[in-house]
């Protein structure tokens, strides 16, 4: 199957199931998380108590871990969730927000990785090879870091040599496995104006590999290229961030398959 006709059938298949997210993510973005995966189709649950994270995560199709504003039980609520996701076979999704900035944020998503199996890490350039390269720094939740030349060749060889996927979002957003390598060009600036955009993109890669368990990459690129689209979309009709958003929530309720067959801009896979 090609990756527009993967796209289009990936988004059915959310719609049609009503794939219920489980989000352990910031206080900044539950509101705007939550509608983006209202709006796409998809069910969002947002729920961080140490107390009722692992039955939560017992009933999803996936669970997104967002570090956006950490603290300790949070973490530990990551972890319980994450090892309950691992034994049920679901998708687990990192976003390291501001990875790289504080040694605190470093290290706490160094320990989800090593304490649980991720599938997919889902962040700016300099949030992600963090992780990896304790020379990278990142500037808040902004990344410092071009993903071009060595720093690619680097995500690929991290990805492969950790067997997850890293989807990295940038002017060309590239998402791997370290085998296959999908460059995104949909998108618009407009959604860097706007708070939580990324962390919604998180959700829905989430939701996107709900709905194709076994196949985390070109799940996440087709998130990407839906994403990236609705953006587009969103930015014919207002040119302002306020307004820009609610069209942007509008579009991720009414893009279809049709809409994904003609205007998504996926390349690969590249070996």
């Amino acid at each position: 199957m090609d990756l527009k006709s993967f796209t289009a059938s990936s988004l059915e298949l959310v719609r049609e199931n009503a794939l219920l997210v489980h989000n352990i993510t910031n206080f900044v973005v539950m509101n705007s998380t939550a509608n983006i995966l209202l709006a796409m189709g998809a069910s969002p649950v947002m729920a961080h108590a140490p107390d009722e994270v692992e039955d939560m995560a017992r009933l999803s199709s996936a669970l997104v871990l967002n570090i956006g504003t950490l603290d300790r039980p949070w973490i530990d609520a990551m972890i319980l969730a994450g090892k309950v996701a691992n034994g049920k076979g679901i998708p687990v999704i990192l976003d390291p927000v501001g990875a790289g900035a504080t040694r605190f944020r470093t290290e706490s998503s160094r320990r989800i990785l090593s304490e649980c199996r991720v599938d997919v890490v889902r962040g700016n350039a300099s949030e992600v090879l963090a992780l990896w390269d304790s020379t990278v720094s990142t500037r808040g939740v902004e990344s410092s870091l071009s993903l071009s030349g060595q720093a690619a060749a680097d995500v690929a060889r991290i990805a492969r040599e950790n067997s997850l996927v890293l989807a990295i979002s940038g002017e060309v957003d590239l998402v791997t496995d370290g085998r296959e390598t999908f460059l995104i060009r949909n998108g618009h600036a407009l959604m860097t104006r706007v708070t939580g955009m990324g962390c919604g993109l998180s959700a829905v890669t989430g939701a996107f590999c709900a709905a194709n368990p076994g196949h985390p990459a070109r799940s996440a690129a087709a998130a990407f290229g839906f994403y990236g689209l609705c953006g587009e979309k969103a930015a014919a009709v207002s040119e302002k961030p306020g307004s820009f958003f609610t069209a942007f929530l509008d579009q991720l309720y009414t893009t279809g398959p049709d809409d994904i067959k003609t205007s998504v801009r996926i390349e690969g896979p590249l070996s």
